[in-house]
């Protein structure tokens, strides 16, 4: 192995890929099962067995995510990987703060009434 910072940096880099390896098979290994817990479920009109499907489906999802965080993030640390750099993030602005703050609140607003109508509907 090479000394100096060059070993150094490739040493770092294979530890950084066997542990988005690992997390990225333990995910996939998750999704087995809860696949299976799925399957096992039956009938979707027994009690409980909806919101378990639920659940389930959620975490599945949730696992994905996270696989694709994982390969993204070793796509963007692995030295054979990314060939250029992204441009430099914009600094944050009033106008910026602003724009979230008014999503944030429409987001709260949409969720309200969807709220209120779910209850006079039901």
């Amino acid at each position: 192995m090479s000394s100096g910072p060059e070993g150094d940096l490739a040493a770092l880099q294979r530890r950084v890929l066997e542990l988005y390896s690992v997390v990225t098979v333990l995910m996939l290994v998750g999704i087995a099962v809860l696949i299976y817990y799925v399957l096992s479920l039956g009938s979707l009109s027994a009690p409980g067995n909806e919101r378990s499907f639920g659940f389930a489906i959620a975490l599945m999802s949730l696992m994905t995510a996270a696989i694709f965080h994982v390969i993204d993030r070793s796509y963007r640390v692995w030295p054979l990987g990314r060939r250029f750099r992204p441009s430099p993030r914009p600094l944050l602005t009033t106008v910026s703060w602003v724009t979230l703050l008014k999503v944030v609140l429409l987001a709260a607003t949409v969720a309200a009434v969807a709220y209120l109508l779910a209850g006079v509907l039901t």
